[in-house]
């Protein structure tokens, strides 16, 4: 009877790359004149924005922009006042393997250096790089066998568990919502927000998303650098297309806002509106179960069998932990008055710790102060964090998708230095390569030499934690029969045994 191989297709894991490419940061920002002139630069930052990432003929393109955000101190009044640049930029890679079935892309990074100075009242010049992480999980269909019949043949099957990826969606998404100060403000400062997915639904074909944004205004009412806080909640609800998307999947999502804007209103006793703008990042994925032959033999032919490695990625549990932290130090200027606090953050990164693997990142608390001289500074404490799950396995075996808020940041006075107070969130996802050896190919060749009529006994001594179907596989007998001949119920030997090889399979 002729061999008969049944096959599958398995979405696996390709294996991760890891590339860094340099931003480069070269802009003069013009001070418009409705703002004031330029005393004293306080603080510039720079974050990236990838709107977009394409993959084509083996080469990845990412389109986006650098936001850049300039603090400074005018020359009247002393008042602090913002202005801020977008940078386009565009950026093509090359893939590490031509033979990808797709890739997901995930990006972070951090400042390398940074020079801003002010070249005269109405011009700022900024200077510097930007070191960009990407991270690509590249994607690959790989063939398995999951049956065998015919020939003699004898299989040892096993089950592979992971997440077959159906969707990696980035999607810009847009909310508004109206706003009313207590008191008109006489500058806005920055814009900011951060968002709570509430709920996320499933349909055939579709993605229902539903959170809200808190916008967060910085501004001030008078002259001068006394700064207030205002907070709105702008909701959204947004149905996104995804081919592929049924009930019984999984999903993960993650709205990042990259910009926010506040429009005032005509006149001052009517609202105004804060209209934000986010990535809204959407993975999807259906848990998947594979039966594959792993190890095959003929009781009749010489078999010349093949194996493979296949890579399965499973989903551990999404992330969504609160990290709380205290910082502490001296003030340049001890008699310095704190103003403002907020906190810029690198995305969490996998990282081993002993035997197991944790989430960890780095961040820079950004403490505004008015010195004894009456000039604004700025006050920068480096810091790092870190989650406390720890995921059995090592560093290669993991990729981490995460990101990073500031839910939280106030800072004060202590002992004659400074605290500051932070709560961060990590969102995400933590996923698991996990790596079998399976039959790739499998060809019955010669017809095996019948049995020595004159052997009527043979035996075998096997030790405990032996697979009866290699023991079966070294005689060319059926591991059924085998079983049957010394009448065991498990597959796998409890204790030391003498084993009956039949002499017919």
């Amino acid at each position: 009877m002729e061999l008969k191989v049944f096959r599958d297709t398995l979405t696996a894991a390709g294996g991760l790359c890891d590339t860094k490419t340099e931003l480069p940061i070269e802009t003069e920002i013009l001070i418009p004149d409705y703002l004031p002139q330029v005393f004293k630069i306080v603080k510039c930052q720079v974050r990236p924005v990838v709107l977009q990432a394409q993959t084509t003929g083996g080469r990845l393109t990412l389109d986006g922009y650098l936001r850049c955000v300039v603090f400074y101190q005018s020359d009247e009044q002393q008042n602090l006042c913002q202005t801020e640049q977008k940078l386009p930029f565009t950026k093509t890679l090359d893939l590490p393997a031509p033979e990808y079935g797709g890739c997901q892309v995930h990006t972070g990074g951090e400042v390398e250096y940074l020079n801003c100075r002010a070249v005269n009242q109405r011009r700022v010049d900024v200077r510097g790089a930007f070191s960009l992480n990407v991270t690509l999980t590249l994607r690959q269909e790989q063939p398995v066998i999951t049956a065998l019949s015919g020939s003699g043949a004898e299989q040892l099957l096993g089950t592979l568990t992971g997440a077959r990826p159906v969707a990696a969606l980035d999607k810009l998404i847009t909310a508004e919502e109206e706003i009313t100060f207590p008191t008109p403000p006489a500058a806005v400062l920055d814009v900011t927000g951060l968002a709570t997915v509430q709920e996320i639904r499933l349909l055939p074909g579709k993605a229902v998303v539903k959170g809200e944004v808190e916008a967060r205004v910085l501004y001030r009412t008078a002259p001068g650098c006394e700064l207030e806080q205002l907070t709105r909640a702008v909701p959204f609800n947004q149905i996104v297309d995804v081919d592929g998307a049924a009930e019984d999947c999984r999903c993960f999502a993650y709205v990042e806002p990259v910009g926010c804007t506040l429009m005032a209103a005509p006149n001052p006793q009517t609202p105004g509106t804060v209209s934000v703008t986010a990535m809204l990042r959407l993975r999807v994925w259906r848990p998947m179960e594979c039966v594959v032959v792993e190890d095959a033999f003929s009781t009749e032919y010489n078999a010349q069998v093949e194996y493979k490695t296949v890579t399965v990625e499973q989903m551990e549990a999404p992330v969504d932990q609160t990290v709380r932290l205290t910082l502490e130090g001296a003030l340049p200027d001890e008699n310095a008055r704190i103003l403002h606090c907020f906190a810029s953050l690198a995305p969490a990164e996998a990282a081993q710790a002993g035997p197991g693997v944790m989430l960890r990142g780095r961040g820079t608390a950004h403490v505004l102060c008015l010195n004894s001289l009456g000039e604004i500074e700025c006050y920068d404490k480096a810091f790092e964090y870190q989650l406390p799950d720890v995921w059995e396995g090592q560093i290669q075996e993991y990729r981490a998708e995460c990101w990073a808020d500031v839910v939280q940041c106030s800072a004060r006075k202590e002992s004659g230095g400074m605290a500051a107070d932070l709560t961060l969130r990590i969102s995400g996802l933590m996923a698991r390569a996990r790596q079998q050896t399976v039959v790739s190919e499998m060809a019955c060749q010669d017809p095996l030499e019948p049995a020595d009529p004159d052997v009527a006994l043979r035996i075998c001594y096997a030790q405990a934690g032996e697979d009866v179907f290699h023991i079966a596989k070294r005689y060319h007998v059926s591991p059924a029969a085998l079983l049957r001949a010394n009448q065991l119920e498990q597959p796998r030997l409890d204790a030391p045994a003498r084993l009956l090889i039949p002499v017919v399979g």
